[in-house]
């Protein structure tokens, strides 16, 4: 399979110092090789500061901060979302992470029994469960639209998504890129077929604030919901929702509080007393962000991420999850059917990382999933090594 190079950047956009020693801004563990930033993201020195700022600044007068500072503070932070994202400050609203925003928007979605929730079957786990428990409470149901454990096109996924639409169809739940799998679905092509035949999109693009760039108008749906933790450099607890205009009236926090009926903006601002400095942080994220090279940055990373594929694909006789053109800053490699498959993937993981490598190892059925991530504190040479230690591991699978 061929791949892109990092050196594939484009010159009029050139990065500034990347690779190790870029890991001098983070905290990161010098003993590990950190190819897991997908998961939980990575908090440059620089945000960690402008968060410790805000959190003394709160500390000082928590009063007259959230009686006179919070409110507009965060609505300046949401036009800085908006700046970087695509649509109006007031399209914007804050949650803790993107299990929450999906949460409030199925909690204010209007089910009635039988009505139907389409997803797909590399939806996130606890999505899938909160779909689950949310059309139960409504007598809906709810309906998984196969995808291959190897998607081999746009138009395969984009067919299956599709066919699964019935006249019961109310919401479609997509990810923009799959955990799991790290997979970039069609979604704006999907979105359009969706709402041409009457259906409610919600967008998962807990993955993509960062990793791809994002203007959520041009995707065509209802809600997208994104971390700005993971890969924009924001702190933990920076969920982003967007909610297109005509949807606002019906969407609400699936907290309720004292904004709750003042509308979607007073609603999300305030469901109560809770550590808001990751939302004031945005702005020195997006600075951290443009720092590390902005597009430019994830072209990189992206390079970066198809060539490890193809060096793990071929070190430890491993399939690609996805083709190169529906991969991002992620790679997951199949490596193939094992009995009692949760279990080796917890003990895989487990060896991976007592041999100083932080990768996630996940099953879906009999099926072991490895996927790393590349960040601009990564280098070929980390998954050089990574190969040779995880090609011995792999052996004592067998």
């Amino acid at each position: 399979m061929s791949s892109s190079s990092p050196s594939d950047v484009s010159p009029e956009i050139r990065l500034p110092e990347q690779g190790h020693t870029v890991l001098s801004q983070f905290e990161l563990a010098p003993e590990l090789t950190h190819l897991n930033h997908g998961s939980y993201g990575a908090l440059p020195l620089c945000v960690r500061a402008e968060q410790e700022r805000w959190r003394a600044r709160v500390e000082r007068d928590p009063t007259g901060f959230f009686q006179d500072v919070y409110p507009a503070a965060i609505r300046d932070s949401a036009r800085n979302v908006a700046g970087c994202f695509g649509g109006a400050a007031g399209d914007w609203v804050f949650c803790e992470n993107a299990t929450v925003a999906a949460n409030s928007v199925f909690a204010s979605f209007p089910l009635e029994a039988g009505d139907e929730i389409l997803t797909t079957s590399h939806a996130y786990g606890a999505v899938l469960k909160a779909i689950r428990i949310w059309a139960a409470r409504r007598e809906a149901r709810v309906k998984i639209a196969e995808l291959p454990d190897i998607v081999e096109s746009e138009d395969q996924v984009i067919e299956l998504v599709t066919a699964a639409f019935s006249d019961r169809t109310r919401l479609l739940v997509i990810d923009h890129i799959t955990s799991r799998t790290a997979t970039v679905l069609p979604v704006k092509a999907i979105a359009a077929t969706a709402r041409a035949a009457g259906i409610a999109v919600f967008v998962d693009g807990a993955h993509g604030p960062g990793q791809v760039p994002l203007d959520v108008t041009e995707i065509g749906a209802d809600w997208y919901t994104g971390n700005a933790h993971k890969w924009f450099f924001a702190p933990r607890g920076c969920g982003l929702l967007w909610t297109a205009p005509e949807r606002q009236s019906q969407t609400l926090p699936v907290v309720l509080s004292h904004g709750s009926d003042a509308g979607y903006t007073a609603a999300f601002d305030w469901v109560g007393t809770r550590d808001a400095t990751p939302w004031l942080s945005f702005a020195a994220a997006k600075a951290a962000h443009d720092h590390f090279g902005g597009d430019a940055l994830m072209r990189r990373n992206r390079a970066l991420a198809a060539e490890a594929a193809d060096l793990l694909c071929n070190a430890l006789d491993a399939t690609p999850a996805a083709p190169p053109e529906m991969r991002a800053a992620m790679a997951a490699l199949c490596l193939g059917h094992f009995a009692d498959a949760e279990n080796r993937a917890l003990a895989l993981r487990r060896d991976l990382h007592r041999a100083g490598f932080v990768v996630p190892v996940s099953a879906a059925g009999d099926i072991l999933y490895l996927r790393v991530s590349a960040q601009i504190y990564n280098e070929i040479e980390d998954y050089e090594r990574f190969a040779e230690a995880a090609r011995r591991l792999c052996r004592l699978l067998r």
